[in-house]
């Protein structure tokens, strides 16, 4: 299998290849049978590498140590689960699932619009396999995953303990999928370019295909957050690690362009703009490629250091000089005569929306090359931690929050101040009270003040938003308030998805301005002893030791109490794999609504049984992973397909609850 597997890769790259100048030429010929012998090699590609995956998934599970890439990143002892995830723990297995994944995607949108868009499909399967041919000459010439031993040992190196945990399992496939998926609208934006196709279709087309990678970015780095939080021991979620904002920027780049479409779509406005922004989230998603696996920055995430580091900087520059260049060519097609009639309108809203997503995508950006930009030109590596980041980033995060409350109550083209008096009342009393009733309650903390009551005010925006729609239809179609509501919601799912996505990130702003109330505390105790954190009181009982094939594990037992009441057991641990030679935290938590009570176990003497724990007491993280279910809800939402009449034609953009409703706006 393994031979067989590197035969896959080179057929692989031959099939891309030709894909790609098989379209090229066969629409610039207009010769429709060799583009399609470039469709089919597009879809070879697919079938090789799925082939060449397999094979590497086989050599993991027969323990083939002939491979380099299965000694390094299994051994026997492994649990087949883990065995199978290790075809993306390393740098070999990882690009090649990446460039999987690429062609799984080009697969799925050539067999749905090959035949529908005839013009742009040429030109989008040559991006496409134009991207595709990059990665898989890499696993080909320089990261080749059937790279053979001279010397197979006896057993191999084993999965790295800290990816030993399922957050880990499934955070780098899904994150893959949002680095990965930003290639399709990229393509289409390529292709609209290149065939003078520059209005709104290439957007519409690509709705769904911009909305699900930027998904897969958010729930993967909430993934990560989840296994930081979990794994690491120190209390957080999120630490502003470089591998961290790699994923982080082209999110925020995605989110801008995601709003910025509406305008477009709308006032046939900000054309330049939306292309503009794809540009940059497609090439942020290689560049933060380039991150994980170059070793120019250090990372608890990141591979070690590579040959990749060049090779991917280069074609990171290539995509942004080509992109841009081809971008000032079409400057003039794309440039628009429509101007905005207001500052005070939903359009400049959400201009400004744009403006803060982008200016926070710079500050991490900047923030995570510094080190290595201070060290080329001053020869020393000068590190930026979180509090420059938190520094910078909290007050543009404030204001994006002020700004998803602002922008679903201020109209298109421009608000009378009538209508922002009725709009904005109920929400800015709430916020408020919100703030009169926490300075009173004591706290003083002023991004937490605001954070709270901005967190209130949106949370009144949507509230109202709902409401308002479905009263207008229950009155116009004599439905139930209930009725009414979920079929406003079915009926418009883009708009209305949005704010569901929209409470979902409230309640991430709520989640993460609870850290800046944590408190900590650190105590060797003895068996019986007890150490007390606010009202919690942890009594630890007995510590144990018992081991596996794969690991020896520490585990205390810790009773929590909480104002006296006994509230649970819980046993935080220490493993020790045997094979790496490494230990892990696994932190034990009792958590509900209000709070997280974290216990780290830290040394264990064996002589007295006496052993150290650091206890975090964590307020509101609940809130955080509930915010990203919520999130979630909310992205499926606006992705279900959209209602349709009895012709089996789109229905009509807006029911007559929505017209009401717009009148009632205007």
């Amino acid at each position: 299998m393994t031979q067989f597997g590197q035969v896959f890769l080179f057929l692989a790259l031959g099939c891309s290849v030709y894909a790609m100048l098989a379209t090229i030429l066969g629409v610039r010929r207009q010769h429709q049978a060799l583009v399609d012998t470039g469709h089919n090699a597009a879809i070879a590609v697919m079938v090789f590498l799925t082939l060449a995956a397999i094979s590497v998934i086989e050599a993991l599970l027969t323990d083939n140590f002939h491979l380099k890439y299965v000694a390094h990143t299994s051994n026997r002892a492994l649990p087949v689960f883990y065995k199978i995830t290790s075809l993306w723990a390393g740098m070999e297995g990882s690009m090649l699932f990446w460039a999987w994944l690429l062609a799984a995607f080009s697969f799925v949108c050539i067999v749905s619009y090959r035949r529908q868009q005839t013009l742009l499909m040429p030109y989008v399967t040559a991006v496409l396999m134009a991207v595709a041919t990059f990665f898989i000459t890499m696993l080909v010439f320089v990261t080749n995953p059937f790279e053979t031993l001279a010397q197979p040992p006896a057993d191999g190196r084993g999965l790295n303990p800290l990816l030993q945990h399922w957050a880990m399992v499934i955070h780098p496939p899904i994150l893959y999928l949002g680095y990965v998926g930003f290639t399709v609208p990229f393509a289409f934006g390529i292709a609209a370019m290149l065939t003078g196709q520059v209005g709104n279709d290439w957007l519409k087309i690509t709705r769904r295909w911009t909305i699900v990678p930027w998904f897969f970015l958010g729930v993967g780095m909430m993934l990560g957050g989840k296994w930081a939080y979990m794994e690491l021991g120190w209390g957080g979620y999120w630490a502003w690690d470089p591998v961290e904002n790699a994923a982080m920027m082209p999110w925020l780049c995605g989110t801008a362009f995601i709003h910025s479409v509406m305008i477009q779509e709308k006032k046939n406005m900000l054309r330049v703009w939306n292309m503009v922004l794809i540009i940059l989230t497609f090439t942020l998603c290689i560049f933060g490629t380039f991150l994980t696996r170059s070793g120019v920055i250090s990372s608890v995430h990141s591979f070690t250091q590579s040959s990749l580091g060049p090779m991917f900087l280069g074609f990171v520059g290539l995509i942004a000089t080509f992109s841009f260049t081809l971008l000032g060519l079409r400057m003039h097609l794309l440039k628009s005569d429509v101007r905005m009639d207001s500052v005070v309108s939903r359009e400049s809203a959400f201009l400004l929306n744009n403006v803060a997503f982008l200016g926070a995508c710079f500050a991490v950006f900047w923030g995570t090359l510094f080190p290595v930009i201070s060290e080329a030109v001053r020869g020393i590596k000068i590190t930026v931690g979180a509090p420059w980041f938190n520094s910078v980033l909290v007050p543009i995060s404030l204001l994006l929050l002020l700004l998803t409350g602002i922008g679903p109550l201020v109209a298109w083209r421009k608000s009378s101040v009538e209508h922002l008096k009725k709009m904005f009342f109920l929400p800015t009393v709430g916020m408020l009270a919100t703030l009169v009733i926490l300075l009173i309650a004591g706290m003083r903390h002023l991004y937490a003040l605001i954070s709270f009551a901005l967190s209130v005010f949106v949370t009144i925006t949507i509230v109202t938003e709902f409401h308002r729609g479905a009263v207008a239809r229950g009155h116009t179609n004599n439905e139930s308030y209930l009725v009414a509501l979920w079929r406003l919601l079915m009926k418009n799912k883009r708009r209305y998805g949005g704010y569901v996505v929209h409470f979902g990130m409230v309640l991430i702003f709520v989640g993460v301005t609870g850290a800046a109330f944590t408190e900590e505390a650190e105590k060797q105790l003895k068996p019986g002893e007890a150490l007390q954190i606010q009202n919690y009181e942890l009594v630890y009982q007995d510590t144990k030791r018992f081991e596996d094939a794969n690991k020896i594990v520490i585990e205390s037992s810790v009773v929590v109490k909480r104002d006296g009441k006994m509230l649970d057991t819980i046993f935080p641990q220490k493993h020790f794999y045997i094979v790496q030679e490494q230990p892990t935290t696994e932190v034990a938590l009792f958590s509900n609504l209000r709070e997280d009570l974290y216990v780290v176990l830290g040394e264990h003497q064996a002589e007295t049984n006496a052993a150290t724990f650091h206890v975090y007491l964590n307020p509101l993280v609940t809130w955080l992973w509930i915010g990203g279910m919520v999130l979630t809800i909310g992205t499926l939402i606006t992705l279900l397909p959209e209602a349709r009449d009895q012709t089996g034609k789109p229905a009509p953009a807006k029911t007559a609850a929505a017209r009401q409703t717009t009148a009632a706006n205007a």
